[in-house]
């Protein structure tokens, strides 16, 4: 009998640091914390150089060039294609389409697929958790097709509710539009069950996954989803680029939608007619440069192992929750930190949001605060805003430790006292 493979080490978060060179600078005279990695992540050397090599060396616009350099950048581009299948592991290169992000890609989505299958009365699935770039493009398309948007409730911790799924399954929708990892909840919702239960009731799937394919792992033949969009900021490479995962066979049925140089096959003065996929959902000169630099961070993620990435931001979860419980003043939204992403949202009784984020600020540590793009969220928990501290690869628990001892000055700047007495142990 075989033995098991050993696990993987730990990741160690300050050998990774020498390849972030913002990490070494300071704000406001202290050493920077960056806990805003949800917003979007710091890009170690490697991407950065590779980028630069690209416009240095290689670069020119890509397709029907017969010139080297033309030939080189196409060859760059159209391997990237092929890195970004290898990742998701998609069955064809043909099911991944470049855009300008996550939220390019669910309106490429709402926009071809849905205008060319909705109609008045059809019914679009959302859920309570959606960051609002998986709901407006569905609220749009709604509104130009008379379909109606409704949502799935979550529960008092934050956990999708299945029971309200499977009422609302019953109900026939057409599509349900789903996050895999809420941004404000942290909450890891099971991707598998509810493209099975969607798939049941007949309805397509399309998963917003940015913040899930940059911590953990993801094959979308095994998720099953029909279509799967994710940022390229979020996980260490550039803005302006971004992926729509889509299955083939539904790929093929959209019409395109943008139009110009690039997406046709022929055009006439009265007619065009498109070129097959990917190309014909990328009008335009696309993000050649930014395809490359997000290569790097692929290759980066994969050296350094997701789910040892996801390990380790569980970890800093698990003592940020530990930390800043102790004073008994802290609201967490979302589950414990054993069932969710490297994410933590809270409030601090007495302290506004933005005032606390500002007072964390001048101390060098970056949250976030605010609505974070899921107003329906909030209001769900009865709140306008909350903190959200969000931790990477590259995160120390030295710095979650920082992160509460400043939340603890501000304390005593907001309330004339320090509340945080007991210094829990680290488990």
């Amino acid at each position: 009998m075989k033995s098991a493979e050993p696990a993987a080490p730990p990741l160690d978060p300050y050998t990774l640091r020498e390849d972030f060179p913002i990490l070494a600078r300071q704000v406001r005279e202290q050493p920077l914390v960056y806990f805003d990695n949800a917003a979007t992540a710091q890009r170690p050397r490697r991407v950065i150089e590779a980028m630069t090599r690209m416009y240095e060396q290689d670069f020119s616009n890509v397709h029907r060039g017969i010139h080297t350099l033309s030939e080189r950048s196409t060859n760059a581009y159209e391997d990237a294609r092929t890195a970004v299948c290898d990742f998701l592991g998609a069955e064809s290169r043909e099911e991944i389409i470049f855009t300008a992000g996550c939220t390019a890609s669910i309106n490429l989505v709402a926009r071809s697929w849905g205008e060319a299958n909705l109609r008045s009365g059809d019914l679009i699935l959302v859920t309570e958790m959606e960051h609002h770039a998986n709901l407006v493009p569905w609220h749009q398309l709604a509104q130009r097709t008379g379909a109606a948007v409704a949502g799935v409730a979550i529960t008092d911790e934050g956990r999708l509710d299945f029971g309200s799924l499977d009422a609302w399954l019953a109900r026939g929708p057409k599509v349900v539009a789903f996050t895999g990892v809420s941004n404000v909840l942290g909450v890891r919702n099971d991707v598998k069950e509810i493209v099975r239960r969607s798939r049941d009731a007949g309805a397509v799937t399309m998963l917003d996954a940015a913040q899930l394919a940059p911590h953990e792992p993801m094959n979308v033949q095994e998720l099953g989803a029909d279509f799967v969009a994710f940022s390229g900021h979020k996980m260490m490479g550039p803005t302006g680029i971004g992926v729509l995962y889509g299955q083939r066979r539904l790929l093929d049925e959209m019409p395109p939608f943008l139009g110009g140089g690039a997406m046709i096959d022929t055009v006439e003065i009265d007619r065009f007619t498109p070129a097959r996929l990917p190309v014909k959902f990328e009008a335009g000169t696309p993000a050649i440069v930014e395809a490359v630099g997000l290569v790097a961070a692929l290759g980066y993620l994969s050296e350094v192992g997701l789910a040892r990435i996801h390990d380790h931001e569980q970890r800093l979860a698990s003592r940020a929750h530990a930390l800043l419980g102790a004073a008994g003043d802290v609201r967490f939204l979302g589950p414990p930190p054993s069932e969710k992403a490297g994410i933590v949202s809270f409030v601090v009784e007495g302290i506004h949001p933005s005032d606390l984020a500002q007072a964390l600020d001048h101390q060098g540590v970056a949250i976030r605060s605010g609505h974070h793009c899921a107003m329906p969220l909030h209001r769900r928990f009865g709140i306008a805003a909350s903190c959200r501290a969000s931790f990477y690869l590259y995160n120390t628990l030295e710095e979650v430790e920082r992160f509460a001892q400043a939340v603890d000055k501000a304390r005593g700047v907001f309330h004339g006292t320090r509340r945080r007495r007991k210094r829990p142990p680290v488990t």
